[in-house]
């Protein structure tokens, strides 16, 4: 799980920035839409979602998404808020699952015996089967700001991944209205360069974001997000909790 929270950045902030460009050979729309957003073009809707999304003060992310380092899949459900709280789950590759809690200072995992076995990968055997004795569907906790939780802790933090956010949404364009999860949107294309994106803004309510579509080649993948301003069920778990800084040191 080494270069995950960059990759979930870079996703999120890919979707909440205004991208140059267009994304040819996509969806054919009246050049005079009616219903939600009449008379707005692509670049005023995103400019719209772009307010309403930054302002949030929490929200859900979940989807899948490309881990640069080790060309793995990342699955993550995730709600944050802007105190730096979150709770959720995330895994590598389909193998086994992580429960992840950050309230405060302090990040609580708890792993199961499927996850830790494939995120030890290289070591002996031996040491992998103390590693799951120990640790396995327990919860353990470490300091944020050590070394080891600082890209874990990068998931909680909801300024860092909506603060990339930009003004200028020049060249999106608009396509056609759908629903995600039920919910109606309008969908906009953006273009980076060679890279593509598809966005999906609620058409209802506030004008958030409900979907990004990633194409590009090195980083697709999906996020939705939904549980806008809703509180993080972010607590510190109940029992006995291993403390890894305790046992590094």
């Amino acid at each position: 799980m080494r270069r995950t929270a960059l990759a979930a950045v870079c996703l999120v902030a890919a979707a909440a920035t205004g991208l140059t460009g267009c994304l040819p050979g996509q969806d054919e729309v009246d050049s005079k839409p009616k219903g939600p957003f009449a008379g707005l073009t692509g670049e005023e809707i995103a400019d719209r979602s772009t307010t309403a999304t930054t302002g949030a003060s929490s929200l859900r992310v979940k989807g899948d998404m490309r881990d640069d380092e080790s060309s793995g899949t990342i699955a993550i459900d995730m709600a944050v808020n802007k105190k730096g709280e979150c709770a959720g789950t995330m895994s590598m590759d389909g193998q086994g699952k992580a429960d992840l809690i950050k309230t405060g200072e302090t990040v609580y995992l708890k792993y199961d015996e499927a996850f830790l076995r494939a995120q030890s990968k290289g070591e002996s055997k031996s040491d992998t089967d103390a590693a799951v004795s120990m640790l396995a569907g327990k919860w353990t906790k470490m300091s944020a700001k050590g070394k080891d939780a600082k890209d874990i802790a990068g998931f909680c933090d909801l300024n860092a991944l909506l603060g990339g956010a930009a003004d200028d949404n020049s060249g999106t364009t608009r396509g056609k209205t759908t629903t995600v999860g039920g919910a109606p949107v309008v969908v906009l294309h953006e273009k980076d360069g060679k890279d593509g994106y598809t966005l999906y803004v609620a058409t209802q309510g506030k004008p958030y974001l409900l979907r990004v579509d990633s194409l590009a080649a090195k980083d697709p993948g999906t996020l939705t997000f939904s549980d806008y301003d809703k509180p993080v069920p972010a607590q510190k778990p109940a029992g006995k909790i291993v403390d890894l800084d305790a046992l590094s040191s």
